[in-house]
């Protein structure tokens, strides 16, 4: 799980809370059932025309995937490859059917298993790295709808904003009427910016940032069965992996 997103969100509303209260406000006053149905529920809905039906059914997924990514072990990954070629040097490539069945990895289970049964490498190439296009595409996707959020949320913090004003210029006479109007209409604002700028904006980030990581791990993995299938010994393809882990971190 990756609680650097669950820390930074929690984080976030708590020091924002702790700062509005500071002064003796109360959190109560910050709440407004109208301003979150104005705020969220408009952006949701404009994303919803923005985007395509099946594409923003996805969106709870997309969000536990930001939340819960996949765990990529460069280091391990590396040591699979050097067992595998060691297998496949010692009793033939053949011989690494009797592991695709301990590989959870489905990307790197379905690259071995082309090696066995012998496809052309070109071909095996071709598909995985259609499998990575392709993946490429649902994460781009996932980032272009969490961007257009980020992008919504302030214009219509602006129309509840227009809204509260509105309300505010109905009846001046009233100063138990305009306060209640000018609170609704800032508190519009405030929710806008936090929902761009500490949900929206960052998970999409985040998300971004993850696609790009499976992408390197996913190219390290075709090159390992490149490897593979062309007879590299365990130590040659060891090298040509190395060069993926990064020098200051080996655990994504």
């Amino acid at each position: 799980m990756d609680l650097g997103a669950i820390i930074g969100l929690v984080l976030g509303l708590m020091l924002i809370a702790l700062g509005a209260t500071s002064e003796g406000g109360s959190l109560d006053r910050f709440f407004s059932v109208g301003s979150l149905l104005i705020t969220v529920g408009g952006s949701f809905c404009a994303a919803l025309v923005h985007f395509p039906m099946r594409d923003f059914l996805g969106f709870p997924r997309l969000l536990w995937r930001v939340v819960r990514p996949p765990v990529w072990n460069r280091t391990q990954i590396i040591a699979d490859f050097r067992r595998y070629a060691d297998i496949a040097r010692r009793n033939g490539i053949l011989a690494l059917e009797a592991i695709t069945g301990e590989i959870r990895d489905p990307f790197l289970r379905r690259g071995i298993q082309l090696a066995v049964d012998g496809a052309d490498p070109r071909v095996v190439e071709d598909l995985l790295r259609t499998d990575i296009e392709l993946s490429g595409r649902g994460h781009d996707r996932g980032v272009r709808i969490l961007r257009a959020l980020a992008g919504y949320a302030p214009a219509f913090g602006l129309v509840g904003t227009l809204l509260g004003q509105v309300l505010m210029l109905r009846d001046l006479r009233d100063p138990n009427t305009v306060a209640k109007a000018m609170s609704l209409a800032i508190i519009n604002t405030l929710y806008g910016v936090l929902m761009a700028y500490l949900v929206f904006g960052p998970l999409a980030e985040k998300l971004a940032i993850q696609a790009q990581e499976e992408a390197t791990v996913r190219e390290m993995v075709i090159r390992g069965v490149m490897g593979l299938q062309s007879g590299d010994n365990p130590a040659v393809l060891e090298q040509k992996l190395v060069v993926y882990v990064s020098p200051v971190g080996v655990q994504a």
